[in-house]
């Protein structure tokens, strides 16, 4: 449904997004994970013809953002990061307004609002203005005027942002119901709501793509870069070597304390069961034993380059 092959966009001297390639398969729900300036949104404005590319190539529906965005147009729904909502008008009149803008037949604009406002749950709220409504419904409204024309792709941009944790559920139950009857690109710097709703991953830094994957597939990267943390008490003499000696254990770092030790055990492979065994086999208490890093949140940490490095890159 999406192909993306080196697409680049430079705004004076200043790369945005730089060689990216990815593939969409028509269905799925697939993120775009970054910190705040990574180059999502410039991903999704040209997916969805608001920038032209510098250089690359972007399709959609086999159509080009180039040559046919008009063809692209119709067959996309766009949430940008602000919602683009007129706050005089109810949520009936907007969505109205929308369908007639995305040339929906007039007979089936009635039809077309009402089932964009039962997708979004907005039924309560139809002839409320929205100036009225809280953060999340306004949100909500934003997806349905992305929806009501019924496209084949819909893109939304950092969609959860703002919510608090019950609009975030809400949403969340929102984006998963959208699966298989449309393709669904996302994006967002919050880790956690992008693996519950996405069936891929795109990890995006500096406006280059450093991984891709589903959860499972990101997760297994991490055996080859472990970080284990070890508590212990008693600790006895040569401890931090046996340690060392462990297959696998590339370096062990030590951290005392006041009557429980730590050690940080950085590891190419899974030896929590032969840590575990050294430990209780040399008389030391074992206290604790667990992974230093958050799984797939420890691997996007890796994948991005540090603040400090930010700044001056």
């Amino acid at each position: 449904m999406i192909v993306v092959e080196g697409l680049s966009k430079s705004y004076g001297g200043r790369r945005a997004i730089d060689g990216v390639s990815f593939t969409i398969a028509e269905g799925e729900i697939v993120g775009l994970l970054g910190l705040n300036g990574a180059g999502k949104s410039t991903i999704l404005k040209i997916l969805g013809c608001f920038l032209l590319p510098s250089s690359g190539t972007a399709r959609v529906g086999g159509y080009s953002v180039e040559s046919d965005p008009q063809s692209i147009r119709r067959l996309i729904g766009y949430l940008p990061d602000v919602p683009p909502l007129y706050d005089e008008m109810t949520v009936d009149s907007y969505l109205k307004y929308v369908a007639r803008l995305k040339n929906v037949a007039r007979a089936d604009v009635v039809r077309s609002v009402s089932a964009a406002k039962e997708k979004t749950n907005l039924d309560d709220v139809g002839s409320s203005k929205i100036s009225e409504l809280s953060h999340g419904f306004r949100q909500r409204v934003g997806i349905a005027q992305a929806l009501v024309h019924n496209p084949k792709v819909i893109i939304l941009d950092e969609p959860i942002n703002g919510l608090d944790p019950v609009q975030i559920v809400e949403m969340r139950d929102l984006i998963l119901s959208l699966r298989g009857h449309h393709t669904v690109v996302l994006s967002s710097h919050i880790l956690s709501e992008i693996t519950k709703t996405c069936d891929r991953v795109l990890v995006v830094d500096h406006g280059r793509l450093v991984a891709e994957g589903s959860e499972v597939d990101l997760q297994s990267r991490m055996v080859a870069n472990m970080r284990l943390s070890l508590d212990v008490s008693q600790v006895p003499a040569g401890f931090a070597d046996r340690l060392k000696g462990i297959d696998g254990v590339a370096a062990v770092q030590y951290v005392p304390g006041q009557g429980i030790e730590r050690f940080y055990v950085e590891t190419s492979r899974d030896v929590r069961a032969q840590v575990a065994s050294l430990t209780v086999n040399s008389g030391a208490g074992l206290l604790g034993l667990s992974r230093g890093e958050a799984g797939l949140e420890g691997l996007f940490m890796k994948l991005i380059k540090p603040v400090e490095e930010r700044a001056h890159g």
